[in-house]
């Protein structure tokens, strides 16, 4: 009977221990973001999360009128497809990053966060389709917030409806899981073991 209490303790410790920690990591994202808005006011580049042949072509009409942002995609679609809607925007080459390495929404975030703070971006504008849009925000808060990266939200109009709470509390678990533990749960994503298949090859 005392082991099992003692094993019961130490589990109802390991949890408060575990909120705790996550509470205090997670207070810290709007002091973040709001240091990051006051240094950077202004979107200082574009983020278009892939998705659809739609959203690159609303990226590319967006950045017509914001020439000095340079544009980065996330896992969307063809590099020989979008360089032409870029281009027939007649938007410079040297502008568009083209990232493949996202499998999911969670990583098109994750991915991007050390290439942003290494430029030292601090404010991007956020561009995906309006149904998406809630969960990207919550993965951006996580994500982005917790690096001190803010966003200002773009969204690309559909006909689809918004997506499920479910998809975005889970996802926003995930991002947690990614500010504790430096993983995302992406391994379990088919496409992840084709990408990383894909890499090993070339």
């Amino acid at each position: 009977m005392n082991i099992l209490s003692s094993k019961r303790k130490k589990q109802r410790f390991f949890l408060w221990a575990s909120s705790t920690f996550l509470l205090l990591l997670v207070s810290f994202i709007p002091v973040r973001l709001m240091v990051a808005y006051h240094q950077a006011p202004l979107p200082q580049a574009i983020l278009t999360l892939g998705g659809g042949i739609d959203r690159e072509k609303f990226t590319a009409e967006f950045a017509q009128n914001h020439p000095k942002l340079d544009i980065w995609v996330s896992s969307g679609i063809p590099p020989l497809n979008a360089g032409a809607i870029f281009a027939a925007a007649d938007i410079p080459e040297q502008r568009v990053y083209l990232d493949y390495d996202a499998v999911d929404t969670v990583t098109n975030f994750t991915t991007m966060v050390a290439d942003f703070r290494r430029r030292n971006i601090q404010h991007v504008y956020l561009i995906t389709s309006d149904f998406h849009m809630p969960r990207a925000k919550a993965i951006a808060y996580i994500v982005f917030g917790s690096q001190g990266i803010a966003f200002t939200p773009i969204t690309v109009p559909s006909n689809r409806p918004p997506e499920s709470s479910l998809r975005i509390a889970r996802d926003a678990g995930r991002s947690l899981l990614w500010l504790v533990t430096g993983r995302t749960g992406a391994s379990l994503n088919p496409r992840y073991s084709a990408l990383t298949t894909r890499r090993e090859q070339g």
